[in-house]
């Protein structure tokens, strides 16, 4: 019921997270500058952005060179994607990673996701780990919250309704153990990069 509920807070809200689109692709153009070197990423080709809503993301990896996918359960933040991305040879999938194994093994090099996981439940968080090690030959990105809190980020998160609280001070110790190896990257003043190198 959570999951479903969500989906239709994100379904509602896509028209209007969709006016952020230029300033999202702005803020995704600085981070890679920060790290694109630093993580090897002109080595890898395939990559997907799980829970794209409305493609800002997928719009800064396509300009840089990946052959993109992008995946996300809100229909409606997918409409707005395709509008957005229009042109762009980009492939969106309608599907919630939580609960479709449709996607082969290892086909992507790279996996990230951006500011998903802390909406979800630790349970969640589990399974998504699980499957973007399953689908993913390299490389996972986890861009997310750190434990440097902000009052504004406090009031939105507590609307929201998701794991944030939760989320900032265990992330670090859930990913240890899940994965063998984990760098973070701390990337302005509440935001880092979990990176997890997948054996392949």
């Amino acid at each position: 019921m959570i999951k479903i509920a969500k989906k239709d807070l994100f379904d509602r809200i896509a028209k209007y997270y969709g006016l952020f689109f230029s300033y999202q692709t702005n803020t995704y153009g600085r981070l890679f500058d920060k790290v694109y070197n630093e993580l090897d990423l002109v080595l890898y080709r395939e990559i997907i952005d799980v829970g794209c809503g409305t493609g800002a993301l997928c719009k800064e990896l396509y300009k840089r060179g990946f052959n993109v996918t992008g995946l996300d359960s809100s229909k409606e933040m997918l409409s707005v994607a395709k509008d957005k991305l229009k042109g762009r040879a980009i492939n969106l999938i309608h599907s919630d990673i939580l609960i479709d194994n449709t996607l082969a093994e290892k086909t992507f090099d790279v996996s990230i996701t951006s500011f998903v996981a802390h909406g979800l439940k630790k349970e969640e968080r589990n399974i998504l780990y699980r499957q973007m090690e399953r689908i993913t030959k390299h490389m996972i990105i986890i861009y997310d919250y750190n434990e440097k809190r902000s009052m504004i980020t406090n009031i939105l998160e507590t609307l929201e309704g998701g794991d944030y609280f939760n989320f900032i001070h265990s992330v670090k110790d859930e990913l240890h153990q899940h994965f063998k190896n984990l760098q973070v990257i701390d990337l302005g003043d509440h935001a880092s990069c979990y990176v997890i190198r997948v054996s392949y």
